[in-house]
């Protein structure tokens, strides 16, 4: 029984090492948001570990050094905040990991920007330097989150245009249709889905931002098929002669 109570004791307090481990942590990743826009260098030069490798959202990867030296203040005409949300770390030992989204709000010139930014850490316990260990931040890998784009309404005319059948090549036929004033994509034994326009020739299905239907024209102004676009990737479509589904 005492073995018992000695052993949930020791857990207990191994749990709220790591919980407390977290809490510090996300008190770094916050501290380097705030440096940003003021591009205080010196926080990030801090909280990063020598061997620090960053990878951000364009893609670009960086060592320590030349993530510092990005950290520059925001020129003029530009404002703005970064939250640390939706938090969840591990820790193991001198080594933990931390997911959270960068919650940015911008004011640029007058006008209102709000991105989301999926940020995923690792972390490692140096030292002691000084006396006492620390909290390093050992690699970063920043993605940009996708939203739908605003949708605009479009006039009946020319919603009327993008109904047909189209093919991308064998057993790869779509069909759109207009039901109620909305297009739906269709596909042979799927469940049909809304589409969207983002502007004219340009629509979307909802809870998909990464991908565009861009429709085509011959010189009279007459719909020959679309492409579909994930990012800057494209599958061609053809419009083809009506058939049954």
């Amino acid at each position: 029984m005492r073995f018992t109570i000695a052993a949930m004791l020791l857990l207990g307090c191994a749990g709220a090492s790591a919980q407390d481990t977290g809490a510090l942590l996300k008190q770094k990743a916050q501290a380097l948001q705030d440096a940003i826009a003021p591009g205080k260098a010196q926080v990030w030069a801090d909280i990063l570990d020598d061997q620090m490798v960053m990878s951000d959202e364009a893609g670009a990867v960086t060592d320590k050094a030349a993530s510092v030296a990005q950290i520059k203040p925001l020129p003029p005409g530009a404002s703005g905040y970064i939250q640390v949300i939706d938090w969840k770390a591990k820790v193991d030992g001198s080594v933990a990991t931390a997911s959270f989204i960068a919650d940015e709000y911008e004011n640029y010139h007058g006008q209102h920007l709000h991105a989301q930014y999926r940020t995923t850490t690792s972390w490692v316990k140096r030292g002691p330097k000084n006396g006492q260990e620390d909290w390093k931040l050992l690699s970063m890998a920043v993605l940009a989150t996708r939203q739908d784009p605003p949708a605009v309404m479009l006039p009946g005319s020319l919603t009327d245009q993008y109904v047909g059948h189209y093919s991308g090549g064998p057993g790869l036929d779509y069909a759109i249709a207009k039901q109620g004033g909305k297009l739906l994509l269709i596909r042979q034994g799927r469940a049909p889905t809304e589409l969207k326009a983002e502007l004219a020739d340009v629509l979307f299905v909802p809870g998909q931002p990464r991908s565009r239907d861009i429709f085509q024209r011959d010189a009279k102004g007459r719909i020959i098929g679309y492409v579909s676009r994930r990012e800057e990737r494209d599958l061609v479509f053809k419009r083809i002669a009506k058939k049954d589904q």
